[in-house]
């Protein structure tokens, strides 16, 4: 059997629902966080349980993680909160515009991305892209003193790194700017770049251009280096994992793997293992080591095949 007769390497039957993507996870758990908060510092709450709380005076990411870096936890939580009712600034924004408009950024183009990617990768990304924007508007706030040491909410950041990694993908893709003007993928990354890199140095803006300029960056680095992040999910497993020892005989010709010129095995069950995840999270979520490991087994069965 080939690499690639295996069934659940082939195309699968479509069901009338379709299946749950990252960019849904990512979107509920936006939305909900936003209800919540509307909900917990309401007048209605107060009224039952005496009591206000506010998700984004709690979660938020303040500027000064340089001196209190045991907030490290704010650089993922700020990018699953929005504009919304806080208990600390009058001028908390009730709209839910800022919500609206980063979910629907996402849909449009998140999707694409992640089929790229794959479902877990694309969570990896995502999540990633969030604390490397948080960073850089952290450094940005030391930098230029902070703009009266309010606090950062919104996943543009993401969004942006989500939006850059699509251009990379298909920089000629037509898009519609406010639905009616098309435009090639690259000339619309061209402005959101123009817009931020010119809101940057405004200190009167309550937009964090710098966290979106962060945002971008990653998604261009990530796309430009071929990076992965498979390893960030590998990493518990090898901090459980113990080296297996044996003893091997020079006299023993069935090899390592106690297998002689017949079938591997362990290799055959480290290719079905790969190929699943393939199936599951999209050829880009392989590793370098897993690469190699389908090359070497492809050329065995290249061999076998002429004997």
């Amino acid at each position: 059997m080939g690499l690639y007769d295996r069934g659940y390497y082939g195309d699968r039957q479509t069901t009338f629902a379709p299946e749950w993507t990252a960019v849904n996870t990512i979107i509920a758990i936006n939305v909900a966080i936003w209800l919540a908060n509307f909900i917990l510092t309401g007048d209605l709450f107060r009224e039952f349980f005496s009591l206000r709380f506010s998700l984004n005076d709690v979660f938020c990411l303040w500027p000064n993680l340089a001196t209190h870096p045991w907030n490290a936890w704010q650089l993922l939580t700020y990018g699953f909160l929005h504009d919304g009712p806080s208990l600390l600034f009058d001028h908390a924004n009730y709209s839910p515009l800022h919500l609206l408009f980063n979910m629907l950024t996402l849909w449009f183009f998140g999707r694409e991305v992640e089929a790229v990617m794959g479902r877990a990768e694309f969570l990896r990304f995502y999540c990633a892209s969030i604390v490397f924007a948080g960073l850089a508007w952290v450094v940005g706030e030391g930098l230029t003193g902070g703009q009266n040491g309010a606090p950062l909410v919104g996943a543009s950041g993401g969004v942006m790194a989500v939006l850059a990694a699509f251009i990379w993908y298909y920089p000629r893709q037509t898009v519609l700017i406010y639905g009616i003007l098309p435009v090639p993928a690259w000339a619309l990354g061209l402005l959101y770049l123009m817009s931020d890199i010119g809101g940057a140095g405004d200190r009167t803006s309550h937009v964090a251009h710098v966290a979106h300029l962060g945002g971008a960056v990653f998604g261009l680095l990530y796309c430009w280096l071929g990076w992965s992040l498979d390893g960030l999910a590998a990493l518990p497993r090898l901090l459980r994992a113990r080296p297996r020892m044996r003893v091997f005989r020079p006299d023993d010709d069935r090899g390592p793997t106690g297998a002689g010129d017949g079938d591997d095995p362990p290799l055959e069950e480290e290719v079905d293992r790969i190929l699943e995840k393939i199936s599951r999270t999209g050829e880009a979520s392989l590793t370098a080591a897993e690469r190699d490991t389908l090359t070497r087994a492809s050329r065995r069965l290249k061999q076998r095949s002429r004997q």
